[in-house]
């Protein structure tokens, strides 16, 4: 008795339909790093906006300044508090340091006709969808908006 001996053979037009698409995703990541795109486009006019700087206190804490006068804090975030707002400025901070830009160029904090809020980082162009956090988070920042110097 003779065996036959057949190899079967995957078919070449879904390889190459396969390479084809593996090199196409890993060109469209590289292309996204390399030009970066801003996924926020507004949609509806800027109502108010108040450019910000925050800076670390001794004690922990967290001041905010109306970065247009910037004699006294509008507010202060108590050490071991507001865990969002410090996330949110911690990761915009190291954004800054992988830049080498300087804590010296506040933050621009927008209310939107629309009622989106936002923070922009005018120094790496991100900005922060605020509603995305959820409304409690979303108010920490809205209360900047309106805060006035604390004596």
């Amino acid at each position: 008795m003779i065996q036959a001996h057949h190899t079967e053979r995957f078919p070449r037009v879904i390889l190459i339909a396969v390479g084809t698409a593996m090199v196409m995703s890993i060109m469209a990541a590289a292309a996204g790093r390399i030009w970066p795109v801003s996924y926020t486009t507004p949609t509806a006019a800027a109502v108010v906006s108040r450019d910000l700087l925050f800076r670390d206190m001794p004690d922990g804490g967290v001041a905010i300044y109306d970065a247009h006068d910037s004699s006294a804090p509008i507010s202060i975030a108590a050490p071991q508090t507001n865990g969002f707002l410090r996330a949110t400025m911690r990761t915009l901070a190291s954004q800054r340091k992988r830049q080498d830009a300087g804590p010296d160029i506040p933050f621009r904090l927008t209310r939107y006709a629309d009622g989106r809020l936002t923070l922009e980082d005018p120094t790496t162009h991100r900005i922060v969808e605020m509603e995305a956090f959820g409304i409690d988070n979303e108010k920490v920042f809205a209360a900047l908006l309106s805060a006035r110097p604390r004596s």
